[in-house]
């Protein structure tokens, strides 16, 4: 049995809604989320952005202690959530701020819509776009690549609109209540490199 019995995400949590896809929409996100179980790989141009990184991880982990005490629980989770933010090529603020409202970083939240993980993924895109293994959404690495890959899904249907994109990942597109809170929570994982001339790390590549 599943420790996430009788977990509960909050009530900000909502539900994507199971909409027809297009074949080759779902050819491309099968492939988006194909190879989720191997662990990140990172990968940087030179060492300024390795120290750039570096200096991030060490003060969002900070900020995030006190939801995930163990340290090495909490790198390795905040190096998947970077990793797979940008491999869709998401600000990694934004995806902290997402997970925040959606399961408030718990790794076995379920929302009263049956929605699973960090990310709040519903169960219905392992059967459209994953090997339909519902319970590996509760995965760490599997729930943020599939989060990340919808958000960029409807980032992209949306035409880049991210208040919009955001209300459909959260099944209630159009209302402000779901984007304000998120992006309200982006705000306060923004990072602000005090070495100004650190570059950005290099976004990884679809495998």
């Amino acid at each position: 049995m599943l420790p996430c019995v009788g977990w509960t995400a909050p009530t900000h949590a909502g539900s994507q809604v199971e909409e027809p896809l297009a074949d080759s929409v779902r050819s491309a996100l099968s492939a988006a989320v194909a190879g989720s179980g191997a662990p990140p790989k990172l990968e940087f141009r030179d060492i300024e952005e390795r120290l750039a990184h570096l200096r991030w991880l060490g003060a969002t982990s900070q900020r995030l202690a006190r939801r995930k005490p163990d340290f090495h629980v909490r790198r390795e989770f905040l190096e998947t959530v970077w990793y797979e933010s940008r491999r869709a090529g998401l600000e990694v603020a934004l995806v902290l701020g997402l997970i925040e409202v959606e399961s408030g970083f718990r790794k076995y939240a379920i929302s009263s819509a049956g929605a699973r993980g960090y990310m709040q993924v519903m169960p219905f895109w392992a059967r459209l776009i994953g090997d339909g293994d519902a319970s590996r959404l509760f995965h760490m690495q599997t729930n943020l690549r599939f989060g990340c890959v919808i958000l960029r899904h409807y980032l992209d249907r949306e035409k880049g609109d991210l208040f919009m994109a955001l209300g459909r990942y959260n099944g209630s597109r159009g209302r402000a209540p779901y984007p304000n809170m998120v992006l309200g929570a982006r705000r306060r994982w923004e990072f602000r490199d005090p070495v100004p001339a650190a570059a950005s790390a290099v976004r990884p590549g679809l495998r």
